[in-house]
């Protein structure tokens, strides 16, 4: 706005130099031609006629003026033939005004405005150098040159620009003294020398220019007045603008406004000129109710960049530059990462942007309704000891319900407010419970059931299942669904039975996040598979965090803000495994929070056939098991039945024998008895020694 009412102050200059450089002319050859005397002075009546028809922009309305000039005219072209010896009384009364005027005053807008080009292109500069500084410590020398230089081009700039306006504003006044005094000049030498014409004439001419008089002093009061207002102005701003000459002002002196619905100032905005290289341009940007829009220079309006209405917003690291915040459309098609020149302008711009985001600027009171917002997630972060010791007796006790498998995510609030009710905040979580705002360490560390393998948390993970050197753990798996989330935060719960745990999480964390000014969000590709949830670098492709399926115990998305959506982990404490935890996670999506529930909800339904498969399979191969032991129990059974059979056999066959060898072995004893008998002594005794 100020560059284009400059532009009509510096149209309305240029259309005064040319008009003044006419009469000018037209004046002079009064002065130096006296044998074209008349048809100089019929040239200035006539230029004085012509007034009327001139465009200025400024004054082409000023009837008094007109009227005057008209009369002037009259009277100028009635005397034409009168002015003959002109040269000493012209020179002082006529030419010496429209001179000064011409040679000074327009010479000094000229020179001014040249000066303030100059300014504003070493403004431009500083700026550029100042918005190049890095981020590294060692540059502490340069970044205080470059600020020095920002601050000298900023002050100078300023100032040249406040004395220019000046100029153009006392041009104005200049203007009518110029045009009327050379006149008055005029014809009090026409008057004063010839002492021609009626009585009649003469008299109305002394009123007349009586009149032109008093004008003229009047009008020089009012730019005398006006001056001394605008350098009293000029020395109040020069002394209240000094802080403001700094690009980074002290932010415990200029706090932050956090509270806006509106915002205007300049930003650099990062194009792409390739696949890897960008340019910066800095351009003026400005919002108009739920839009972003930005104006270049010499633009007469500006143009839509975003549509910010339930957009999302979050700081970014970019390059080598500071104070960059990203804004994404609300769903993820476009984006646009800009610089702001303070960290004041960088926290106002994120707080306004998203608090249009909220749609806040509908209301009566947009500044007063944000205010009120932010004050409520202020109070929203901790619950207050009365509210827990008011509920405290009342507190129900409540039944446990088995596990969700799914939540849905398109449930309204009202059908599970009398659970909530019934609840009190401290039964959902625990009362000052820190919360995980960043990505830290891998959860494979402390969960149960992960196993950990050398560079598990720093693989790399193809997300769309393409084969490299290695297989992956899940590249078996059915479901590969791939969603780009923002890690907002976690906080453990106390309970993981209801999806209001989810909703107070959110809360919670969303306060939490507004209070400690925490704009920060890291951006993650989400890879859900049928075993496991996995966090993976979008730019290395490293896999940040791994949630196993089974311990994902409850999901849900917002029911208002389809963006965020959570989930519950349960994992165990430490090392002891009989006590278990559990760990609410809480993201935010490109408005794909009930996609990405329901892919989880599908990747639950698979694995849970897939176990069932499996534990039939498992049963089916204890069934094959318990038939083959019985089979050889029986294959041994008649085996030992054969062997005793043929023990029976054998034994059998060994007593007939041993029965025959007895009876001959009677015989021949019976024999020898009766042989020893028949012998006597001698002959036994010889029978015992044979």
């Amino acid at each position: 706005q100020t560059r284009s009412l400059l532009g009509v102050f510096e149209e309305d200059a240029a259309a005064i130099s040319n008009y003044i450089n006419q009469l000018f002319q037209a004046m002079h050859r009064i002065y130096d031609a006296q044998n074209e005397l008349s048809a100089a002075t019929h040239l200035t009546s006539k230029l004085l006629k012509e007034y009327e028809k001139q465009r200025f922009p400024l004054g082409g309305d000023d009837e008094v003026m007109t009227s005057t000039l008209q009369q002037f005219a009259k009277v100028i072209d009635e005397l034409s033939s009168c002015h003959a010896v002109l040269s000493t009384q012209l020179a002082d009364a006529m030419m010496f005004p429209i001179t000064q005027f011409k040679e000074r005053d327009l010479k000094e807008i000229l020179t001014l405005k040249e000066v303030f080009q100059i300014s504003s292109n070493d403004h431009d500069a500083a700026i550029t150098r100042y918005s190049r500084l890095s981020k590294r410590k060692e540059n502490e020398k340069i970044k205080a040159e470059v600020t020095e230089d920002v601050y000298t081009s900023r002050k100078k700039q300023h100032q040249t620009m406040m004395h220019y306006f000046c100029a153009l504003n006392t041009l104005q006044y200049k203007k009518k003294i110029s045009l009327l005094e050379p006149l008055l000049g005029y014809m009090q030498a026409q008057i004063s020398f010839f002492k021609m014409g009626s009585e009649n004439l003469t008299e109305q001419l002394e009123e007349f220019l009586s009149n032109i008089g008093t004008s003229v002093q009047n009008v020089r009061r009012e730019m005398d007045c006006e001056v001394e207002n605008m350098q009293q102005t000029i020395e109040d701003l020069e002394v209240a603008s000094d802080p403001l000459y700094l690009p980074d002002p002290d932010p415990i002196k200029f706090p932050a406004h956090r509270n806006l619905t509106r915002k205007a100032g300049y930003l650099n905005t990062r194009n792409k000129t390739g696949l890897v290289s960008s340019s910066w341009e800095r351009q003026f940007y400005f919002t108009q109710g739920g839009n972003l829009m930005s104006q270049a220079r010499g633009d007469v309006a500006g143009g839509l960049v975003m549509d910010i209405d339930n957009c999302s917003v979050m700081a970014v690291d970019c390059e080598d530059r500071r104070y960059c915040f990203q804004i994404t459309s609300f769903d993820g098609k476009k984006s646009s990462i800009l610089q702001a020149e303070s960290k004041k302008d960088y926290e106002e711009w994120i707080c306004t942007i998203n608090n249009i985001s909220k749609q806040i600027y509908l209301s009566e009171n947009p500044e007063e309704m944000a205010a009120r917002v932010n004050q409520s997630a202020l109070e929203a972060v901790t619950p207050s000891p009365s509210f827990q010791q008011r509920h405290e007796s009342m507190r129900p006790a409540v039944q446990s319900r088995p596990p969700a498998a799914r939540t849905s995510s398109t449930g309204s609030l009202g059908s599970d407010s009398a659970a909530l009710s019934a609840l009190s905040l401290d039964s959902l979580v625990a009362p000052d419970t820190p919360i995980q705002f960043d990505i830290i360490s891998p959860v494979s560390e402390d969960l149960p059931g992960q196993a950990k393998s050398s560079g598990q948390s720093g693989r790399r993970t193809n997300p769309f299942g393409e084969s490299g050197g290695s297989k992956p753990e899940t590249e078996d798996s059915i479901l590969h669904q791939l969603f780009i989330v923002r890690f907002l935060g976690s906080m453990e719960v106390k309970s993981d039975e209801s999806p209001d745990v989810v909703y107070e999480t959110m809360r919670q964390i969303l306060a939490a996040r507004a209070i400690h000014n925490v704009f920060r969000m890291t951006e993650s590709h989400l890879l859900v598979t049928c075993d496991c949830l996995r966090l993976i670098d979008p730019q290395t492709q490293v896999t940040r965090l791994q949630f196993p399926l089974p311990n994902v115990v409850l999901y849900a998305t917002h029911q208002e803000n389809k963006r965020l959506f959570g989930f519950v982990l349960r994992a165990s404490a430490g090392r002891v495994e009989s006590r278990r935890t559990s760990i609410c996670y809480i993201f935010e999506s490109n408005n794909e929070g009930e996609k990405i529930c329901d892919s989880v909800g599908l990747a639950k339904q698979i694995a849970f056939h897939a176990e069932l498969d499996r534990k039939a399979s498992e049963k089916q191969k204890e069934i094959d098991r318990v038939k083959e032991k019985q089979q050889k129990e029986l294959n041994k059974q008649k085996q030992i039945e054969k062997d005793l059979e043929e023990q029976s056999r054998l034994i059998a066959a060994s007593s007939r024998s041993n029965q025959s060898n007895t009876e001959g072995q009677f015989v021949v004893v019976s024999s020898s008895q009766s042989e020893d008998s028949d012998l006597g002594e001698d002959g036994k005794k010889k029978r015992e020694s044979e």
